[in-house]
């Protein structure tokens, strides 16, 4: 279990990985150099990847699906690798309770979906599929982006 200071650094970097240590060491009362030294621990473990979040419509892609997916079990693998690689899959998760896969897709326009789903259909023997059109996105990548999780011995509210 990591300890109180150590969550608050995972919250802050959470809410932006971009803030100076500076910035952060005032908002956290913890030192720059633990600040430093802990994310530097933590890189390629706790913390997989520092990235950012785009705003795609703005991009022109303005069609957002979540997909689930079941194929026969020959089929797996080789979609697993098709989606992985796929340009439109923005995330991508095996499941269960009857599906495979769950796809979070980005792409252009409705269009671009159904051309998408077609080659799954024809190319892996999709068996079944339920796909859900994101209307309106109310919280993105919040989990743990303030300091609101941490309780005050360090665990999970």
């Amino acid at each position: 279990m990591l300890k109180k200071t150590e969550m608050m650094i995972l919250s802050e970097l959470r809410n932006n990985s971009r803030e100076s240590l500076t910035r952060m060491s005032r908002k956290t009362s913890i030192p720059i150099s633990t600040i430093y030294e802990k994310m530097k621990r933590y890189e390629g473990d706790i913390i997989k990847k520092y990235t950012m979040i785009i705003d795609f419509a703005k991009l022109g892609f303005n069609t957002k699906a979540t997909i689930l997916v079941r194929v026969p079990k020959e089929y797996r693998d080789n979609l697993k690798d098709y989606l992985i690689h796929n340009k439109f899959v923005n995330n991508l998760d095996k499941i269960n309770n009857g599906y495979d896969f769950i796809i979070d897709g980005v792409f252009r326009e409705l269009k671009d979906v159904e051309c998408f789903l077609e080659k799954l259909e024809n190319e892996f023997n999709v068996t079944d599929k339920y796909v859900y059109y994101v209307i309106d996105e109310l919280k993105k990548e919040g989990f743990m982006s303030s300091p609101d999780y941490v309780k005050i011995s360090g665990d999970f509210i």
